[in-house]
C-alpha cells in the first residue's frame, strides 16, 4: 500500500509536527553514537528547506520514576542535532503546557524545535501513568493541536501504539489534517516490505540470534516467500537436537524442538543449516576453541559457524538477488566467535547485483564494523519493527500513514 510522503506535502508556513527516533546513547550528558539523528536529518532538512516549522518529538530510553527523568533529557540529543545541522535548535524542557506552546507558536519558517522526551509523559508527580506509552488519546490529540500536519520517521518505534505516533496521527486524520511518511520511513517501507513481499530471485534470508522463540513468525512467514532461509547463532542447536544430532552444552529451547522439527519437515530443502561449529568448554572469548561437525561433543558449547558453514552460505547467496538478514551467526560481541558473523557480512557487500537489506543490532553492528553500510541497500534502524515488519504484521506507526 503506497503511503504518503512529506515530498507530497505543501509545507510552507505550516508548523510539521515530527516523530523522530532520537533514542541515542547518553553518558554524563554526551551522546555516544549519533548514527540515529543523522539518519533523520534529510526530513528534517526538507521540511525546514520548504518553508516548514519542524517540531520534533521523541523518546529517550525508558521512564519508571521521576529519577529516570535527570539522565534522560532530549536537551543534549537538541544539542547534538544542532551541530550536526549547523543550525540553531531550539529546547523545550517541556511536553506540554504554556512554554511549548508559545515556543511553537513564536517559530518562524525554517525554524526547528525538540519537544523534551515523550516518556517523560509515562511518569508524571512520581505516578506511572503511561500516558506516552499506553497511547492516552488525550495526550495524542493535545500534542495533535499543535500542527498543522505529522511527518512519522521513526521506523524504529512503528511497532508500537503510542501518543507520539499513532496517537497524533490519529487525531491528525480525525481532522483531515495530513499524516505522511518521512524519507528514512520511507525507506524501510521500500526495503524491507519490498524485499520480503515482493522479492527478486532467488530471495534468501538468513536468520540468527540466540532463540528459535524470537524468530518464529519470521521464519513461518518466509517460509512460504523465500528460496532458501539459511539459520545460524544459537537458535541452530535448536534444530541440531531436532535432527537428533548431539549438542553438548550449546544453546536449547527444549520447549521449541518439536516446533524446529515442524519448520524442518515443512520447509525442506529451504532450510540451510550451519554444517560445522566452533566450540569451547565454557562461554569465555579466552577458552580454548575447536572446530568439529555436526555433533558437538560433551563438555562443549557451540559459538560460532565454522568455516564450512560460511563456504556453505556462501554458496547459497552468490546468486541470490534479494537478501535479508537478521541476527548474528555467533557470539559476535567475543572477538573468537564474531568471525561468522563478519563472513557473512563481508560477502554481502560483495554482491553488487542484489538487494541487501539488513536488520538487528549485532547483524547493524557487524556491517559498521566493516564498513560495508554503504554497500547495502538498506540497513534498518528499527530492530523490533524490522523483525515484525518480516513476520508480515501490520505495525501500527505504518499503518496509521494516511494512504496515497
Amino acid at each position: 500500500m503506497a503511503k504518503t510522503v512529506v515530498s507530497d506535502l505543501d509545507l510552507k508556513g505550516k508548523k510539521v509536527l515530527m516523530r523522530v527516533d532520537f533514542n541515542v546513547p547518553i553518558k554524563d550528558g554526551v551522546v555516544g553514537d549519533t548514527s540515529r539523528i543523522v539518519g533523520a536529518i534529510p526530513t528534517i532538512k526538507y521540511v525546514i528547506e520548504h518553508g516548514g516549522k519542524a517540531v520534533l518529538f521523541s523518546h529517550l530510553g525508558r521512564i519508571k520514576s521521576e529519577d529516570d527523568k535527570k539522565e534522560l533529557s532530549l536537551r543534549p540529543v537538541a544539542a547534538k542535532l544542532s551541530e550536526l545541522i549547523n543550525k540553531p535548535v531550539t529546547f523545550v524542557p517541556e511536553t506540554e503546557g504554556s512554554q511549548l506552546e508559545d515556543a511553537i507558536n513564536n517559530m518562524s519558517d525554517g525554524d526547528i524545535v525538540v519537544v523534551e522526551n515523550t516518556r517523560f509523559e509515562d511518569v508524571v508527580d512520581g505516578e506511572t501513568v503511561k500516558r506516552e506509552s499506553g497511547n492516552d488519546p488525550k495526550l495524542g490529540e493535545y500534542w495533535a493541536s499543535l500542527g498543522d500536519c505529522f511527518v512519522n520517521d521513526a521506523f524504529g518505534t512503528a511497532h508500537r501504539s503510542h501518543a507520539s505516533n499513532v496517537g497524533i496521527a490519529t487525531a491528525m486524520e480525525a481532522n483531515d489534517k495530513p499524516v505522511a511518511a518521512g524519507f528514512l520511513m520511507e525507506k524501510e517501507i521500500k526495503f524491507i516490505g519490498g524485499a520480503v513481499n515482493d522479492p527478486k530471485r532467488p530471495f534468501v534470508a538468513i536468520l540468527g540470534g540466540a532463540k528459535v522463540s524470537d524468530k518464529i513468525g519470521v521464519i513461518d512467514n518466509l517460509l512460504d516467500k523465500a528460496d532458501k532461509i539459511i539459520i545460524g547463532g544459537g537458535m541452530t542447536y535448536t534444530f541440531y537436537a531436532a535432527k537428533g544430532f548431539s549438542i553438548g552444552n550449546s544453546l536449547v529451547e527444549k520447549d521449541k524442538i518439536d516446533t524446529a522439527k515442524e519448520i524442518l519437515e515443512k520447509g525442506g530443502d529451504k532450510i540451510v543449516l550451519p554444517i560445522d561449529s566452533i566450540v569451547a568448554p565454557e562461554f569465555n572469548n579466552d577458552a580454548p576453541i575447536q572446530t568439529v561437525g555436526e555433533n558437538i561433543p560433551d563438555g562443549q558449547m557451540a559459538l560460532d559457524i565454522g568455516p564450512k558453514s560460511i563456504e556453505l552460505f556462501e554458496s547459497v547467496l552468490k546468486d541470490a538477488k534479494t537478501v535479508v538478514w537478521n541476527g548474528p551467526m555467533g557470539v559476535f560481541e567475543m572477538s573468537n566467535f564474531a568471525n561468522g558473523t563478519l563472513a557473512v557480512g563481508k560477502f554481502l557487500g560483495q554482491l553488487t547485483d542484489a538487494t541487501t537489506v539488513v536488520g538487528g543490532g549485532d547483524s547493524t553492528a557487524a556491517c559498521n564494523e566493516l564498513g560495508i553500510a554503504d554497500k547495502l541497500s538498506h540497513v534498518s534502524t528499527g530492530g523490533g519493527a524490522s523483525l515484525e515488519y518480516m513476520e508480515g504484521k501490520t505495525l501500527p506507526g505504518i499503518a496509521s500513514i494516511t494512504d496515497k
